[in-house]
């Protein structure tokens, strides 16, 4: 029950325009499939929102939106993760 009230909170004075959902001067567009299970995805007039981000298909164009609650990082083929080659240098010449 307090997860609904804070979700309809969420968009209080929002208006529904042509362009899309329009709150405190953004535009808002509508998420995409990837954004479903997300626990960021708000309801507004029966369509659902990102209120923290307005445009989801641009978060998704590079891989995974780094705003999704429900997708983890993942862990390169090799079961390392990439470390930056500078930081490694430095690591190295100190001795770790």
């Amino acid at each position: 029950m307090a997860e609904d009230k804070k979700k309809a909170s969420v968009f209080a004075g929002a208006v529904m325009t042509a362009e899309g959902m329009s709150f405190k001067g953004f535009i808002f567009s509508p998420v995409v499939e990837n954004c479903a299970g997300c626990e960021r995805v708000a309801a507004f007039e029966e369509q659902s929102f990102c209120p923290a981000y307005a445009d989801p298909a641009t978060k998704w164009t590079r891989g995974i939106c780094n705003f999704a609650t429900h997708v983890k990082a993942t862990v390169d083929k090799e079961g390392k993760t990439k470390v930056n080659p500078l930081k490694a240098s430095k690591r190295a010449a100190r001795g770790r």
